[in-house]
């Protein structure tokens, strides 16, 4: 694994990524591993979690971040990104990149000879993905169970789907018709599917999807880039949204997850996130340490 784009990048090196994840977690990895390593940040989107857990990462692992927004690259006066990932590659040893559009961070990974890691696009979020595997085995201690995402079938779900299809654990995506995830996405995970044994699928029946569930998974509903469609999206997705209601269809002892931010009362309501079953503060740690992982994988000489 050279870059991380895809899921699909990785599909031979997740379980190794979420074993030095836990390793990192429990304070079992060498000390400073990335001395005088330097990582560059280029954000085109705002963040909480990617920018502060990747700057912390960085600087556990011995080494430092730069953050970089579009303001301040030429990137934001017209310069090709290829011009860019040239430039950038004689400077740092690594790149994470949060972008807008998926083929931007392709046209960097490229052109450049350093590792690129992609901290989030339109179509993927793999860091996250990781992240939420590694809650997922913590809290349920493996993957033999059921992963149902609820919503918008966006970047997180995507992300979501192939990775499930790499472990061999079962997953369904409860969405309003329209809002499927993308569908290259879903036959690249079939294919992996195939040869893991696990069961993918898609449908608008929330019941049926939520049956035998051992994780309930959701996300907003108008992501970055999708304000123009706010009042349609809250008509179409208030069926879909996880209250105690639709959290009694699954498993009594399903957990609940949200990658973050929330908007309480939309995709979800303070009794679910707020409550027992839910997980999203320990996924939101383990960002940290899936990162720190992918770091560690991509950058160590």
């Amino acid at each position: 694994m050279k870059h991380l784009l895809s899921l699909c990048d990785a599909q031979n090196q997740v379980q190794e990524l979420l074993d030095l994840a836990m390793r990192f977690k429990n304070s079992q990895m060498e000390e400073k591993p990335l001395d005088n390593k330097t990582l560059a940040m280029i954000f085109q989107k705002s963040s909480t979690r990617t920018r502060v857990s990747f700057e912390v990462g960085m600087a556990q692992l011995g080494g430092t971040a730069l953050y970089l927004s579009t303001n301040d690259l030429q990137i934001g006066r017209g310069e090709p990104i290829s011009d860019t990932a040239k430039a950038m590659s004689r400077y740092v040893d690594g790149i994470m990149i949060r972008a807008l559009k998926h083929e931007d961070v392709v046209e960097l990974a490229e052109n450049s000879t350093v590792p690129v890691i992609n901290g989030l696009t339109d179509l993927e979020h793999p860091c996250q993905a990781l992240a939420d595997m590694q809650t997922i085995k913590e809290h349920k201690g493996d993957f033999k169970g059921k992963l149902v995402f609820v919503g918008d079938g966006n970047n997180v779900c995507n992300s979501l789907i192939l990775i499930s299809a790499i472990l061999g654990m079962d997953m369904a995506v409860a969405c309003p018709q329209g809002y499927e995830p993308n569908i290259k996405i879903l036959k690249k995970a079939h294919i992996l599917a195939s040869r893991s044994g696990a069961q993918i699928e898609v449908t608008s029946d929330i019941k049926a999807a939520l049956k035998n569930a051992d994780v309930v998974y959701t996300d907003v509903w108008v992501s970055m880039g999708d304000e123009e469609e706010e009042e349609k999206r809250m008509r179409e997705f208030m069926p879909f949204q996880v209250n105690q209601n639709l959290m009694a269809l699954a498993n009594d002892d399903a957990i609940f997850m949200h990658c973050l931010p929330a908007i309480r009362g939309q995709e979800t309501i303070a009794e679910v996130i707020d409550g027992p079953q839910s997980v999203v503060w320990d996924q939101a740690e383990n960002r940290l340490h899936a990162q720190k992982a992918v770091m560690y994988y991509l950058m160590k000489d």
